[in-house]
C-alpha cells in the first residue's frame, strides 16, 4: 500500500519558519523531494534525496515509486496550490495519496509588507512561461501580483507593459521574502525597466486611481482603428465583426487564427474575448502591418502577426479552435482545406464574402470537407447627418459563412 506523499510549503526562511510538525515530518520522512534550493534547508537530512534540477516529471517518477514503500515529503515554495507543485504531485501519485500542507504564499506576505488587502487582486504567474498574452489579461485591473523567474525578470516585465502604454502602474517589488536579505521597493515602470532584482521576487502592479484609461468593448467603432487611409475597405466593420466574433463562438483559452488581417480589428477583439488563448494573425500586404502592430500596441492585446500570404506558414501554428478568413488573396480552396483539417473538434471557420463567386465557391469546398455550414448576408445602414436632419447611408453587403465539421452539430 502507497504511504501518502505530504508536499510542505516552506519559505526562504527555511526551517527555521515552519511549524513544528511539519519539521517533524520533514526530519522522518526517509524521502525528502525538491528544488536545490529547497534542499539545501536541510543539509544534515539523513534521508535520500530527489532534486528537480533534472526535471520534474522524472523526478515525481521516483516520488511515486519511492511512496510504495518509504515515507516522502516533497519541499514546495509558500503555498504548493499557489502555481506550485502540488497539482504535478497529485496528477502523478494520485489526489488520494497526497498531503498538502501551505506555508504562507510569496503573494499573501508581498501584500502584506505592502500594507494593503489582495482578495480583489488579480494573480497572473510569467515563472517558467510566456508573457504572451498577458497584456490583454492584467490591463485595467486595479491590482495585479506577478511571479516572475530569472528570465522574465521585473525589468523584462517593466519593459513589455511600456511597451503597450501602461505606465499607469506603480510596482512594488517584493525580493528575498523571510530571508535576512529580504527588500521592498516601489518603483515607475520606467526607473523598473532599468533596474536588476533579485531572482526570488513578487511584482505588485498597482494602478495609479488619478489615470483614465479608456474601455473597448464589444464591437468597436471603426474610427478608433489604425487603417489605410484613404479608405480601401481594409477593415473588418464593426457590425459585420461582432457577427463573425459571435459565429467564433470563442472561449477564454481558444486559440485562434486571423488570415488576412487588414488592420487587426478581428485580432484586437479575438484576443480580448480570449485572454486566455493564443491569437496568430497573419497580412500579405506589408504596407498593412504597420496598422495591425499599432492597433496591437493601442488596444493592449498581446497577438502575434507574421507577413505572409497563407497557407503558407500556417504550418507552425497551433491548432485552433476558431478561424476568421477576411481574405485569401486568391488561394482560398488550398487555404479552407488546410485550415479544415486543421480545426480541433468542436471549432468553426467564419468566411467573409463580399462576392457571389466566394460565396459559391466557400459553400463548394465547405461540402466537399463534409463540413455544416450555415449564412447570414448582412446588409447594414449606418446614420449620417444630412444638413439639419439624419439619413442613412448603406454598407456593401457581406456574406457571413460560419462551417463546421457535421458531427459537432449532432
Amino acid at each position: 500500500m502507497m504511504n501518502k506523499v505530504k508536499v510542505i510549503g516552506i519559505g526562504d526562511d527555511g526551517g527555521d519558519g515552519l511549524p513544528p510538525h511539519y519539521r517533524q515530518w520533514i526530519e522522518e520522512g526517509e524521502v525528502i523531494a525538491g528544488g536545490e534550493r529547497h534542499l539545501s534547508f536541510f543539509p544534515n537530512h539523513s534521508g535520500e534525496k530527489i532534486s528537480f534540477q533534472g526535471g520534474i516529471r522524472p523526478a515525481l517518477l521516483r516520488v511515486k515509486e519511492a511512496a510504495t514503500t518509504r515515507q516522502v515529503v516533497v519541499l514546495a515554495s509558500g503555498d504548493p496550490f499557489l502555481y506550485g507543485i502540488a497539482s504535478l504531485v497529485i496528477r502523478s501519485v494520485g489526489a488520494d495519496k497526497v498531503e498538502v500542507h501551505p506555508h504562507l504564499s510569496s503573494v499573501q506576505l508581498a501584500f502584506a509588507r505592502m500594507g494593503e488587502s489582495w482578495q480583489q487582486a488579480h494573480v497572473e504567474s510569467i515563472h517558467g512561461r510566456g508573457m504572451n498574452g498577458l497584456a490583454q489579461r492584467v490591463n485595467g485591473k486595479e491590482k495585479i501580483a506577478i511571479l516572475t523567474d530569472d528570465h522574465n525578470t521585473p525589468r523584462k516585465l517593466a519593459a513589455y507593459l511600456l511597451q503597450f502604454g501602461m505606465s499607469e502602474y506603480e510596482a512594488f517589488v517584493a525580493e528575498n521574502l523571510g530571508s535576512p536579505s529580504e527588500q521592498c521597493k516601489w518603483y515607475d515602470l520606467e526607473r523598473l525597466a532599468e533596474t536588476d532584482c533579485s531572482p526570488l521576487n513578487v511584482v505588485i502592479l498597482k494602478r495609479k486611481p488619478e489615470v483614465v484609461i479608456p474601455h473597448w468593448g464589444m464591437g468597436i467603432d471603426d474610427h478608433h482603428f489604425y487603417q489605410r487611409r484613404p479608405e480601401k475597405g481594409l477593415i473588418t466593420k464593426k457590425e459585420v465583426r461582432v457577427l463573425s466574433l459571435a459565429e467564433m463562438n470563442l472561449k477564454h483559452d481558444s486559440v485562434v487564427w486571423d488570415i488576412g488581417a487588414g488592420s487587426g480589428s478581428v485580432s484586437v477583439e479575438a484576443s480580448k474575448l480570449a485572454p486566455l488563448g493564443e491569437v496568430h494573425a497573419i497580412e500579405k500586404n506589408e504596407a498593412d502591418l504597420e496598422n495591425v502592430t499599432a492597433n496591437r500596441v493601442k488596444f493592449r492585446t498581446d497577438f502575434t502577426i507574421v507577413h505572409g500570404k497563407a497557407p503558407a506558414g500556417l504550418e507552425a501554428w497551433p491548432s485552433p479552435h476558431a478561424v476568421f478568413i477576411g481574405g485569401s488573396g486568391g488561394e482560398l480552396d488550398e487555404l479552407l482545406r488546410h485550415c479544415c483539417r486543421r480545426l480541433l473538434p468542436g471549432g468553426r471557420i467564419v468566411v467573409n464574402a463580399v462576392t457571389i463567386e466566394t460565396l459559391t465557391q466557400t459553400l463548394h469546398l465547405f461540402q466537399a470537407e463534409e463540413f455544416a455550414t450555415r449564412m447570414t448576408m448582412l446588409q447594414v445602414a449606418r446614420s449620417k447627418p444630412i444638413l439639419s436632419m439624419t439619413r442613412m447611408e448603406g454598407l456593401n453587403p457581406v456574406y457571413v459563412i460560419c462551417g463546421s465539421r457535421k458531427e459537432d452539430h449532432q
